[in-house]
């Protein structure tokens, strides 16, 4: 979800909250997030009886990125802590505090390992897990009933099996009515998609942990086809357009069985305007022939600048909001359901009545798929942008899967050069 990027001066953008011993400014994000951020910085603010500033940044993450990046390579300590992106550690990292030995090592232990991975860099600790994503699918309970599944899809060829009958059956009175939806647009979502399907079907992760460029092989080829079949078969041709808000808009609204989305779609699911609420089942993504399912990583953190002249208080300042109880808070917040780190909520009472689908989600969490960020540090938004042009080629059919990763993997080269 986008906003238009408001254009304010920092100083303009930063709102005091009270006085205290240390001035700490956080990057409290945008929407229903910036307003718990503020609670939450307050509820320490309070407690430590230091100031409190709050920075609301641009929804759009290329805005928001660019905005961090601008300051920091002005040397900027307006903005203590930064909420990043868990792709951004590695384009950051040598201008964020090393939190390694700052934080302990039994809070650290709580979040999900994969995620604390994901936000370490050559060994440095760049950000704290704050809340997270991984991709997921959603199905209508009421038609898989109604057409005689008793369990969702574990496999994509049992979700296109699946969504062919269901398809046929209700395109009898719903001439809008279509299989599965996912995000095809290219672009930084399509990337996420793509992952998973390659990553499912044993493909690899485009990029492995140690650099070495992986995509151009069998099964990522078989993924990218397998996909690009599913368009007008069981997906309609427009998908190659969608983003994430406008899949979720066709399966809230009644047009689809299926859907790959993020958590976040849940609580707009069950809606009062929503036309499936208390129709929505969760699942894990489906896995390839062969493969295991795969959800790419998504999710924020919490980082502390280098330039920043309140370090201690900043650091401080995120090992709270990162709590145990603060992000049940979060967790639990109508309407919002922000999705904890911390492994152990997953299973607490409270947490579950709000959310019950977290009961199935600690092993998605768990063995949820990095984007290549860290490997490629700089380089990722150019790689990532070339796998997508490469994925949209095949959902195109401007490419077969084995061209398109034969000349991704070339590129990849190109943009590796020397090193990444």
């Amino acid at each position: 979800m986008k906003r238009p990027m408001t254009v304010l001066s920092l100083t303009a953008a930063i709102v005091t909250a009270q006085a205290g011993a240390a001035t700490v400014t956080i990057d409290c994000g945008a929407g229903t997030g910036y307003d718990l951020c503020k609670e939450g910085v307050n509820r320490w603010a309070k407690k430590t009886g230091n100031t409190a500033k709050f920075f609301e940044s641009p929804n759009n993450s290329t805005d928001h990125l660019g905005l961090i990046q601008q300051q920091l390579a002005a040397k900027s300590a307006d903005i203590d802590v930064y909420l990043i992106d868990i792709v951004w550690p590695g384009l950051l990292a040598d201008q964020l505090v090393d939190l390694k030995g700052k934080v302990p090592a039994s809070e650290l232990k709580q979040h999900f390992k994969g995620i604390v991975d994901a936000n370490t860099v050559n060994g440095k600790l760049v950000a704290i897990p704050w809340f997270t994503d991984a991709g997921l699918l959603y199905y209508r309970t009421d038609l898989l009933k109604k057409y005689g599944y008793k369990a969702p899809p574990r496999t994509w060829a049992e979700l296109r099996t699946m969504a062919q009958k269901i398809q046929a059956g209700e395109r009898k009175t719903n001439k809008a009515f279509t299989g599965f939806v996912f995000q095809g647009r290219n672009g930084e979502s399509l990337t996420c998609d793509a992952l998973e399907w390659v990553a499912s079907f044993g493909g690899g992760t485009i990029v492995d942990d140690s650099g070495k460029i992986t995509i151009n092989n069998p099964k990522a080829a078989q993924a990218l086809d397998t996909a690009a079949s599913w368009i007008r078969d069981i997906t309609p041709a427009g998908v190659i357009a969608y983003d994430e808000e406008q899949s979720r808009g066709t399966f809230q609204s009644g047009n689809a069985a299926f859907m790959r989305n993020w958590p976040y779609a849940w609580a707009l699911g069950q809606s009062e305007d929503s036309r499936v609420k208390g129709k929505i089942g969760v699942a894990a993504l489906p896995a390839g022939p062969g493969g295991k399912p795969a959800a790419t990583l998504g999710g924020w953190n919490l980082a502390v600048n280098t330039y920043s002249k309140n370090q201690a208080a900043a650091i401080d300042l995120i090992r709270y909001l990162t709590s145990p109880e603060e992000q049940k808070i979060r967790a639990t917040a109508p309407g919002a359901s922000f999705n904890p780190t911390v492994q152990a909520l997953y299973k607490d009472p409270q947490v579950l009545k709000v959310n019950p689908f977290y009961s199935s989600l600690i092993s998605v969490f768990t063995n949820a798929v990095a984007r290549p960020s860290g490997p490629t540090k700089g380089k990722y938004n150019q790689v990532s942008q070339a796998f997508a042009n490469a994925a949209s080629s095949v959902l195109n059919r401007k490419a077969t899967g084995q061209a398109a990763v034969a000349q991704l993997s070339t590129e990849l080269s190109r943009i590796k050069g020397r090193g990444w």
